[in-house]
């Protein structure tokens, strides 16, 4: 028998399946999915076993063993071996980047497989012998003595357990259980015991008044008030008896938020969530587009939408954009399907995240809830895929390999004839697109759940209040509306779209701007710290008290963080209690669960913050939500600054006036005019549509084209030049006339990190050659430029090009 291996090594020429010989003992145990030890050339490493075959094309005498095998069942699906392959090539990415992406961190450490004994009276005498008083023993061990068939079979039957043990971070939780015999027992015992040893006396006495089969050791010392040396004293005497069990790490549960019975639906919510349980009935994969207005109630056909194919003993997917959203998406999932949910996100620690992928892998849960790579959760009977707010940018990654999250579930969806639901209010205008071109199906709520009107909304001209010598960054009517909710004893949410205190350093006199050495970016100025930070490769410096160039002393800071609004708004209402949200207050673990639920207690008025805090907050006190910069994504060098910029503005005047309180939005703008700004204004996304599109057309972006984005970068400016000249040379020699061939150009961010960074971008409507020719520029440049020092990176359909 022979495996054919990836092996754990990002190389070009080893990026393919190589061939080894499965030992003649372990033939009835390998599979496809399974991770082995290899040799591979001098060292040992880890390869993913993708498919068994019965001969190889090499000669025999050259085909090296299978070391070890670390896993007696498969951690990667059939379905998953045959998306990383789809997924490699579609990203033009290494095959064993793409396995690794579906694995959880945990499974990419240091670790060993263990079989532990569930039920040791079912196992036969000699296996009973092999393990003596051991209750687990390494898989390696296991191998060494030829009994892996054994332990597959005892596994199947639920006889033993493999689990992985991790070193440092992730090991299993365990925790110490005491099990209790019965009243006799414990009565003989009382009267046993010496009436001097008075503690001992009490637990007993306690354990007669509790009766429990087994209780945690912890659990027993807080009830009975005990200290440990009781507890060790009654199991010196055998009177109880204690055991270590694993358990899965409890997440911090957000506070429920839904009542679990599912809502009264519209005729919209109820037409929508026909279409897509036809579509579950048929066994039919279809992309649906539910578009609908903010306060429209997605979420609820979702949730009735999953309950449905759960009924019919299928799994599902939600993927929500952002760590922020998932406490509350969590919360409403829970209340409604309790212990089947599990949580897969960013802000988990390792050990966390092992554990919610054992659940799902083991079959414990039906629906997983997470951001983008939660699309990889290893269940086997998919029945509907969600990505809500299927407009942003988050669910494309961008390191190898690039997928997108959408692309990624609508293969899955493929592979399980099931539908999928993308999920907005301001769709991309990609999806929106294909909507109207029958790719996808339609769905949309035109209607607030509740028949909520939509906010009020006013955009003010900062340029007007200039004139009138307000120079605060709160308008005139913000700074009223805001006095008027806090005497309301309502909530106020307050947008800046930007982070730190201060966006640069100037020198008045000779107009330096106090730039990142390493990249061609300005440093952010962090007033907590009294520092400069650069955003991108994290330099920091202490902040000048004087130019660098002139050694003017009149340097000082220019534009708005949220520390600066944070202040400026203590400046205005001294009396507000304010929740900063963005990246530094956030960056703790938990921070976004705990933020959001002092604010939805009411312990602040305010809730400031950058654009995390513009999707998915459902608070019904919400009154006000003010955008205190909207310019800000408008002027950006990237074809979809208006879109973006209609995208955050339309969600976030969403977050008010969503129950029983009517809710007013103050939009603050210095370009009043601009379209993206007019039309976020009554939300009317089919017109910001129409006129986006005809500006793409006439320019030739996407959706029109499609984009590729080749990037060359170096520390030497000429060579990175150079390499990007000859890339860009080599793709117009190999691809049709059909495709426009754009550079190369110094990118946007023409240094980061102390390289200097060249793009070329290939436009194209049908270019059937593009992944040849892209691979073959790939090979060329793992063979002999990467040598000289050159990185270069391939992105197709990048989010941003900068």
């Amino acid at each position: 028998m022979i495996a054919e291996v990836i092996v754990d090594v990002a190389a070009y020429p080893i990026d393919r399946p190589f061939d080894y010989a499965v030992p003649a003992e372990w033939e009835s145990v390998m599979e496809p999915g399974l991770r082995v030890k290899v040799p591979f050339g001098p060292r040992k490493v880890v390869g993913y076993v993708t498919a068994i075959k019965m001969h190889s094309e090499l000669d025999s005498g050259k085909i090296k063993p299978v070391l070890e095998i670390i896993d007696l069942e498969p951690v990667l699906s059939t379905e998953l071996l045959a998306l990383s392959k789809w997924m490699a090539a579609e990203t033009i990415a290494y095959e064993i980047d793409a396995l690794q992406v579906m694995l959880p961190a945990a499974m990419r450490a240091k670790y060993e497989k263990i079989m532990r004994v569930v039920k040791p009276e079912l196992l036969d005498d000699s296996f009973r012998e092999f393990l003596g008083n051991r209750e687990q023993v390494s898989l390696k061990a296991l191998q060494d003595a030829h009994l892996l068939n054994e332990v597959k079979k005892y596994s199947e039957q639920g006889i033993v357990q493999i689990d992985t043990a991790i070193q440092q971070k992730t090991k299993m939780k365990k925790v110490r259980m005491i099990h209790i015999p019965d009243t006799a027992h414990l009565e003989s015992a009382l009267e046993e015991t010496h009436s001097n040893a008075k503690k001992q006396v009490e637990l007993l006495q306690w354990l007669l008044l509790h009766p429990s089969k087994s209780m945690e050791a912890s659990e027993i010392m807080n009830k009975s008030g005990v200290k440990a040396n009781v507890l060790k004293a009654l199991l010196d005497k055998q009177v109880i008896e204690q055991s270590q069990v694993e358990v899965y790490r409890e997440l911090d549960a957000p506070k429920m938020r839904d009542s679990g019975k599912p809502e009264q639906l519209t005729d919209e919510q109820q037409s929508a969530l026909s279409a897509i349980e036809q579509a579950s009935d048929k066994k039919k994969q279809e992309t649906f587009l539910l578009h609908g207005i903010t306060g429209s109630g997605k979420t609820e056909v979702y949730l009735q939408a999953i309950d449905h194919v759960l009924k019919k003993g299928k799994e599902a997917i939600v993927l929500v954009p952002e760590i922020s959203l998932t406490p509350q998406m969590t919360a409403r999932f829970k209340g409604r399907f309790g212990e089947l949910v599990a949580v897969l996100h960013s802000g988990l620690s390792s050990g966390e995240k092992y554990d919610e992928w054992r659940r799902i892998h083991r079959g414990e849960v039906k629906v997983a809830i997470g951001a983008r790579s939660a699309v990889f959760a290893p269940f086997t009977n998919l029945g509907l895929l969600i990505l809500d707010e299927e407009h942003e940018s988050t669910y494309k990654q961008e390191e190898s390999p690039r997928y997108h999250a959408r692309d990624v579930a609508i293969w899955r969806a493929d592979y399980h004839r099931c539908p999928v639901i993308l999920g907005s209010a301001t769709p991309s205008l990609e999806s929106y697109a294909r909507a109207t071109k029958d790719v996808y199906t339609l769905l949309t709520l035109t209607k607030r759940a509740k028949q909520q009107a939509l906010p009020e909304v006013q955009v003010v001209d900062m340029r007007e209040e200039l004139k009138t010598g307000n120079r605060s960054m709160f308008s005139v009517a913000l700074a009223d509306g805001i006095r008027q909710r806090l005497e309301r004893k309502e909530q106020i949410v307050l947008l800046l779209n930007k982070r730190g205190f201060s966006s640069f350093v100037l020198c008045r006199d000779c107009g330096t701007v106090v730039e990142c050495p390493n990249c061609d970016i300005s440093l952010t100025y962090h007033r907590s710290s009294e520092s400069l930070k650069c955003h991108y490769c994290g330099h920091e410096q202490p902040v000048p008290i004087e130019c660098p160039e002139c050694a003017s002393e009149h340097i000082r800071f220019f534009g708005t963080g949220t520390q600066k609004a944070q202040e400026e708004l203590y400046k205005l209402v001294p009396e507000a209690r304010v929740i900063r949200m963005d990246v530094d207050t956030t960056s703790t673990k938990g921070a976004h669960e705990r933020l959001l639920h002092d604010f939805g207690e009411g312990k602040a008025d305010i809730l400031l913050g950058t654009q995390m805090i513009a999707k998915g907050l459902d608070f019904p006190r919400i009154t006000l939500v003010g955008v205190l910069a909207a310019d800000t994504s408008l002027h950006l060098a990237d074809f979809r600054a208006a879109e973006k910029t209609f995208q955050l503005l339309t969600q976030v005047s969403g977050r008010a006036g969503r129950d029983q309180l009517p809710g007013e939005v103050v939009i603050q703008t210095y370009d009043p005019e601009h379209y993206a700004i007019e039309l976020s204004k009554t939300q009317e996304y089919v017109p910001f549509y129409e006129l986006e599109m005809d500006r793409r057309r006439q320019l030739g972006y996407p959706p029109y084209y499609f984009v590729t984005v080749v990037q060359f970068s170096h520390e030497d400016v000429l060579k990175a030049a150079d390499y990007a000249h000859k890339g860009t040379s080599f793709l117009m020699e190999q691809l049709s006339s059909e495709s426009v061939i754009i550079g190369p150009t110094a990118a946007a961010i023409s240094r980061l990190n102390n390289r200097y960074r060249y793009q070329c971008l290939v436009k194209y409507k049908q270019e059937p050659a593009l992944v040849p020719v892209l691979q073959k520029l790939l090979k060329h440049y793992k063979t002999s430029w990467a040598k000289d020092g050159l990185v270069m990176s391939i992105n197709r359909e990048p989010t941003a090009i900068f």
